[in-house]
């Protein structure tokens, strides 16, 4: 069948996960059209360049501005702004060619891109959900306290209207709180196949992914403390003291995280979920004025895969560090699986959608959660079917 696929280009967690499950369609021999923005255009087009069952379609989207550990709103307004008239000629254009070269969509994936969704709405084709953040709306989160309880409530009015009324929703997560919506399912984290081919040989060093190539704080920071650091992000080849930055490799990084004593990192949820599915404790520091990453970090820290701080200082990091054992302990009950779950999820998902069939509140395929009005209702987690052994 033809699906149209959607890619946000706001980092490219998106991208990779998406890259995933395109490859998946590409197997069960469906022709997919994919409209993507940002960075995460050029990675898709190199990626899938010279298959004939797929097109790139480049977009504008959203983008946001950064500085230091924190997302600036004004300046993330004001640099959209600036760009409209450019993006909304050329998402006008991607409208054209797509409505006009023939290509007729039977479903509409969105990975919380818009255009996509939109393209489904105006033409009635049924949009299927595939992402991370739909977690914040679609499942119940307790025990925030009072001072997250604001942010969390924005954070998750933000994510429902983003893509309301889709079909159905395939969550990604490495934590499986009660699904308190129909038409929900949650499946492991999607794993790109370099990470199921990992294999977890834990080292010395600590591996630290910087996202803010202008945070000049954080190597002074970390040259004060006794371990060795592998830091990615900083745009720089070079080595000081205990402290090697690193150009960014796909399977240098790979390398490096597998064999990790441990992981500094933000709040995203794709290096999240892989290093919990190596076992490589993290201590996640989110980004300023984003919920869902401090979301996922409140997970990761109180199911004890690692930590959760707001900011890096030289004591709370050597507090990590000093729990890196007991972290381990607790990632050695983690219930790691491949991506069979995603799969059967998405094919019975699409079938059924492209069928005419009205959406179903629950599907066959075995997951980590389905909705479950009862658990819902009384707050205790959802039985789970099929098989999470490790």
């Amino acid at each position: 069948m033809n699906i149209l696929y959607g890619v946000v280009g706001e980092g490219m967690g998106h991208a990779t996960r998406s890259r995933v499950v395109l490859e998946h369609l590409l197997a069960r021999g469906h022709v997919v059209r994919v409209v993507v923005s940002g960075r995460a255009h050029g990675f898709l087009e190199k990626t899938f360049a010279g298959r004939p069952a797929i097109t790139i379609q480049e977009i504008e989207g959203l983008t946001l501005v950064y500085e230091g550990n924190r997302m600036t709103l004004r300046r993330s307004v004001l640099e959209n702004l600036e760009h409209a008239p450019k993006s909304l000629l050329k998402n006008v254009e991607a409208y054209r060619v797509v409505a006009e070269d023939g290509f007729t969509p039977d479903v509409v994936v969105s990975d919380f891109e818009s255009w996509a969704y939109l393209y489904g709405l105006r033409h009635r084709i049924p949009v299927v959900s595939i992402d991370n953040m739909q977690v914040l709306n679609r499942c119940r989160h307790e025990g925030l306290g009072k001072e997250a309880l604001g942010a969390f409530r924005l954070a998750r009015a933000a994510v429902k209207v983003k893509l309301p009324f889709a079909y159905h929703y395939i969550v990604a997560s490495f934590f499986f709180p009660p699904v308190i919506k129909p038409r929900t399912t949650l499946v492991p984290p999607i794993l790109r196949p370099e990470i199921l081919a990992a294999r977890r040989e834990p080292g010395a060093h600590v591996l630290v992914y910087q996202t803010a190539a202008s945070n000049e704080a954080l190597v002074p920071l970390l040259e004060t403390l006794p371990f060795e650091f592998r830091v990615y992000g900083m745009g720089r080849d070079e080595r000081r003291g205990n402290v090697t930055l690193k150009p960014f490799s796909q399977e240098g990084f790979i390398d490096d995280l597998r064999t990790a004593r441990a992981a500094i990192a933000g709040g995203g949820f794709s290096l999240m979920g892989e290093a919990v599915h190596l076992g490589v404790p993290m201590l996640s520091v989110p980004v300023e004025g984003q919920f869902e990453q401090e979301l996922n970090a409140r997970w990761l820290a109180r199911l004890g895969y690692g930590g959760f701080t707001r900011a890096l200082d030289r004591d709370t990091v050597a507090a990590f560090l000093g729990r890196v054992e007991e972290h381990a302990a607790c990632l050695a009950t983690y219930p790691r699986q491949g991506n069979e779950m995603l799969y059967a999820a998405v094919d019975e998902v699409i079938r059924r959608a492209a069928s005419g069939e009205h959406a179903p509140d629950v599907i066959a395929a075995p997951s980590m959660a389905h909705h479950d009005p009862e658990a819902a209702r009384r707050g205790r987690r959802p039985r789970r079917k099929g098989n999470t052994a490790a």
